[in-house]
C-alpha cells in the first residue's frame, strides 16, 4: 500500500544569477535539472520573476473567476478535451477548472476574458497574460537546459515555434461531511511539460518511483516543474512523468494554477541523437493533439501507460 513520505523534491534555484547561459552557475544548474527530471520527473523551481504582487494578483483573479455563475463558466469550451471548463464531475466533485488556450498571446487571453466578461475585464487580462508569459519563460529555460545536456538543441528549437500554452485556473472546494477528500485522481499529465503553483493550502501529492506519495508544501516563489507524457516520448524514455494527485486535508478552499505546454501542428519524434544500442527507439512519431484525443477514448482511459499504447514501438 502506498504511504506518505517526508522526503522532499529537489529544490533548484532559478533566480537571476542562474538564468544567464554565460554564467558559471548555468552548467551546475543544468546538471541539477536533468538529474531531478530523470530521478523524479519533476522538481521545485525557486523563481522570483513572478513578483509577489503578480503572484497575489493572479490568485485574486482566480477567485474572481470562480465567483462567476456556473452558467457563465461553462461558456469556456474547447475542441480539445479538458482544455475548457471542467466541473461537477461525479468522480472528482471537489474539482473545478477553466482553461485559457494560447495564454501567452494577448489574443488568446482577451478571447477568454471577453467570453466570460462581455463588458471586458482589463485587470484579469493583464494579470493572466503577464503571469503566463513569465512562467512560460521558466519552461523554456528548463527545456533549453535539457536539450543542451542531451545534445539535441536543434530539435528543441524546431519545437519552440509550435509550442502552445494552456493556463488552467483550478479550485477545489472543501469536502462535505462524509464526502471523500480526493481532489483529483492520480494521473500523469498529457502535456509536454507542466508548471504548477499552489496557493497556501496544500494538497498536491507526487508519487515517487518507489511507490510512496510525497506531500508538496506550498511556499512563495516556488513552482513545481513537471514532465508530461510527451516529454517522455521525446526523450526516448529518459524522463518519465510522475503520477500526482490532490488530497484535500485542510478545511479550506484550495486554488492552484497550471501552465501546460503542448506541441501543435508538428509531428513529435525522438531525436536521432537519443537512439543508440543502449537506448533503442521506444516511440514512433506522433501528433500531440491526436494523442490527447486518444487518451479520452475508452481504450485510452483503460491504459496504464497511454503514451506507450498510443505510439510505443
Amino acid at each position: 500500500m502506498c504511504s506518505l513520505t517526508q522526503n522532499y523534491l529537489p529544490l533548484i534555484d532559478f533566480t537571476k544569477k542562474n538564468l544567464d547561459p554565460s554564467s558559471s552557475f548555468w552548467p551546475s544548474t543544468r546538471q541539477a535539472v536533468v538529474r531531478a527530471l530523470e530521478d523524479y520527473g519533476c522538481f521545485i523551481a525557486l523563481y522570483d520573476e513572478v513578483t509577489l504582487e503578480l503572484n497575489e494578483a493572479i490568485f485574486r483573479a482566480s477567485e474572481e473567476l470562480f465567483d462567476l455563475p456556473t452558467e457563465i463558466k461553462v461558456l469556456n469550451t474547447s475542441n480539445t478535451p479538458s482544455h475548457g471548463y471542467v466541473g461537477q464531475e461525479p468522480i472528482i466533485p471537489l474539482y473545478e477548472g477553466l482553461g485559457i488556450e494560447n495564454a501567452t498571446t494577448l489574443d488568446g487571453v482577451q478571447k477568454f476574458t471577453n467570453l466570460l466578461w462581455p463588458n471586458g475585464n482589463r485587470s484579469f487580462s493583464e494579470t493572466a497574460f503577464s503571469y503566463s508569459k513569465i512562467v512560460a519563460e521558466l519552461d523554456q529555460i528548463v527545456m533549453r537546459m535539457v536539450s543542451e545536456a542531451y545534445g539535441i538543441e536543434k530539435n528543441y528549437e524546431s519545437l519552440l515555434g509550435s509550442m502552445s500554452y494552456l493556463l488552467r485556473l483550478i479550485k477545489y472546494r472543501r469536502p462535505h461531511e462524509n464526502e471523500r477528500n480526493l481532489g483529483i485522481v492520480p494521473h500523469t499529465d498529457k502535456s509536454f511539460m507542466s508548471i504548477l503553483q499552489q496557493d497556501q493550502v496544500k494538497g498536491l501529492e507526487i508519487k515517487t518511483k518507489d511507490g510512496e506519495w510525497m506531500v508538496i508544501d506550498p511556499s512563495p516563489f516556488s513552482f513545481i516543474v513537471m514532465a508530461g507524457d510527451v516529454c517522455m516520448a521525446w526523450t526516448n524514455g529518459r524522463i518519465e512523468p510522475p503520477h500526482h494527485r490532490v488530497i484535500m486535508t485542510e478545511n479550506a478552499e484550495r486554488y492552484s494554477l497550471g501552465l501546460f505546454t503542448f506541441i501543435r501542428d508538428l509531428i513529435v519524434h525522438v531525436p536521432e541523437e537519443l537512439v543508440d544500442d543502449e537506448h533503442p527507439l521506444q516511440f514512433k512519431p506522433f501528433d500531440h493533439y491526436k494523442y490527447i484525443d486518444y487518451y479520452y477514448t475508452d481504450e485510452g482511459k483503460r491504459s496504464k501507460c497511454p503514451i506507450r499504447d498510443y505510439c510505443g514501438v
